[in-house]
């Protein structure tokens, strides 16, 4: 991914999926002079409170992120709302789609794919039941001179959620730029440009509040509250935010009512890009017009503010929020993805349910048939070579006809493992396609030996080098004879489920323990992908 970026150059850079990014432009006439009073933030840290619903909102890369959270742990959340942005997994893990199919529409986003994904992930239990989003209010919201996000990208978020049932108001009636809609933006409606807040001439705070709790009361004039400034390092893998893109600061406005013992409900609300309080200065003025803690104040809501920050590479560099796949997190979009776990961390610190861990069960995943292959090479592992009858065939096993010894290598995206869970069993299942001989018979007692990799072997492609490479875990269970059908390996052991790869890639290579004496050989996996099958608690 990073390489691509690369090649589009610094102006891709300069575009990395902001939250507007031209700068300059008129102010708004109509935006009320300097708004409300700003709370000025003081040093505190999270601490629980009497909490009865949770739900995320966001603008741009925070849109991505609500939608995400919201679908990712829809056992948490009970709704969602989303301005100028697209539906879950949009990017797929890939930023060619995220610039041109959830920004701009040169591509299609191929929303039947994503919803499939969402409801295998939820069958895997990668992500929360989908039943979790039937009847979940969801308010959408794309704004005509939007050329950021463009219409149709919105357009495709309201499909995505009314095809799981979510109850969705969808506001498209605007000419808003691209940006965050309040009526303490300093900007135009039309404009799109520094600090993305934009004053449309209507509340939109009380048109989504009211959609997802179904009723406000109205806003205070002023905030009352405490704005808390903690530190995000607590809630971030290994201690570091700024390793995942987070920001060491991070902010929650609580109502006086609910530090004293009301029932309060927990929104929390993502900035767009550049719009993070330690983006070249940009501080809490997202925070202080988003016209939330007005809102809070009256209708007893805890609005957490998580922030993002910049990368010094070209990873990140306008601090946005993952929602493509930067720094090397395949499961940005789904459990353990590393900013979505630091958030449902602090969820579970204000006492909103993110303690609830993903339910225990069994996830099968079918092998990666781009990437799974088999290696010929001669008895001593000499002179290796990239197998060409895996289309006709199926990955050979055993000696073949040509006298040599082959080997195949099987890859699974292991990443939708649910976070927080022990692996306590995994096995891998091949099915037959053919064969020659009795390669477990020659010579006797012969073994088909598992051996397991935490990552690639080398690029995940199969390449010949993978015939002799290291593995993690050699001879981490192996698999009985079979003349037809199907067959599963005995169980890895503790070695093998140890090399099993939460954050991405494990890689299975097959081969007998011992090379065959004459020809002897069985193909598998021609019309049936071979699949690992994890169990956890």
């Amino acid at each position: 991914m990073h390489p691509v970026l690369g090649r589009l150059g610094g102006a891709v850079a300069a575009l990395l999926l902001g939250a507007g990014l031209l700068v300059g432009g008129p102010g708004s006439a109509a935006a009320r002079a300097g708004g409300t009073a700003a709370v000025p933030p003081v040093a505190g840290t999270l601490k629980a409170y009497e909490v009865d619903g949770v739900y995320s909102a966001g603008v741009s890369s925070g849109g991505y992120m609500a939608t995400q959270l919201h679908v990712a742990y829809s056992a948490t959340f009970d709704g969602s709302a989303a301005f100028a942005s697209g539906p879950h997994y949009c990017a797929q893990n890939d930023l060619g789609k995220a610039l041109n199919a959830c920004m701009e529409v040169y591509q299609d986003l191929q929303l039947a794919t994503l919803k499939q994904t969402t409801a295998n992930w939820s069958a895997q239990g990668a992500v929360d039941d989908v039943a979790g989003l039937r009847g979940d209010p969801v308010y959408v919201f794309s704004g005509a001179n939007d050329s950021t996000v463009e219409r149709p990208v919105s357009t495709a978020l309201d499909d995505y959620y009314r095809h799981f049932g979510a109850d969705v108001l969808y506001n498209k009636s605007t000419a808003a730029g691209h940006a965050w809609i309040s009526p303490l933006g300093p900007n135009a409606c039309t404009v799109t440009a520094d600090p993305w807040l934009n004053d449309c001439g209507f509340d939109a705070e009380r048109e989504f509040l009211g959609h997802l709790l179904g009723s406000v009361d109205p806003p205070a004039a002023a905030p009352g509250g405490s704005l808390i400034r903690f530190d995000q390092n607590a809630y971030a893998p290994g201690g570091s935010a700024k390793a995942i893109s987070m920001d060491e600061n991070g902010f929650v406005y609580v109502p006086a009512g609910c530090a004293n013992g009301a029932a309060c409900k927990v929104v929390v609300t993502l900035h767009g890009c550049k719009q993070g309080y330690s983006y070249q200065g940009f501080g809490t003025r997202f925070i202080d017009k988003a016209y939330l803690n007005e809102y809070a104040d009256t209708n007893d809501l805890i609005v957490l503010y998580p922030q993002a920050v910049p990368t010094t590479t070209l990873d990140n560099p306008n601090g946005c929020w993952n929602w493509w796949g930067y720094l090397g997190d395949p499961a940005y979009a789904r459990h353990g993805g590393r900013q979505i776990e630091t958030i449902m961390g602090m969820v579970k610190a204000l006492g909103g349910g993110g303690s609830t861990p993903p339910p225990a069960g069994t996830l099968t995943l079918p092998s990666l048939d781009a990437e799974d292959g088999y290696i010929k090479a001669a008895g001593d592992g000499s002179a290796p070579a990239v197998g060409t009858l895996e289309g006709s065939y199926g990955l050979a096993l055993g000696r073949g006809t040509d006298g040599k010894s082959n080997r195949s290598v099987l890859s699974f995206d292991t990443a939708a493992v649910p976070a927080g869970k022990e692996i306590t069993r995994a096995w891998v299942t091949l099915t037959r396609s053919s064969g020659s001989g009795d390669p477990w018979a020659a010579p006797a007692g012969n073994r088909l030996l598992v051996d397991v990799h935490r990552g690639c072997l080398g690029g995940c492609a199969v390449e010949p080098a993978d015939w002799a490479a290291a593995t993690t875990a050699a001879g981490a269970a192996d698999i009985g004879p079979f003349t037809s059908g199907s067959k599963a390996s005995g169980d890895l052991s503790a070695a093998g489920l140890s090399a099993v790869n939460r954050s991405g890639r494990t890689q299975v290579r097959l081969r007998f323990e011992q090379n065959q004496p004459g020809t002897a050989y069985l193909f598998v996996n021609r019309d049936t992908r071979a699949t690992l099958t994890v169990e956890y608690r």
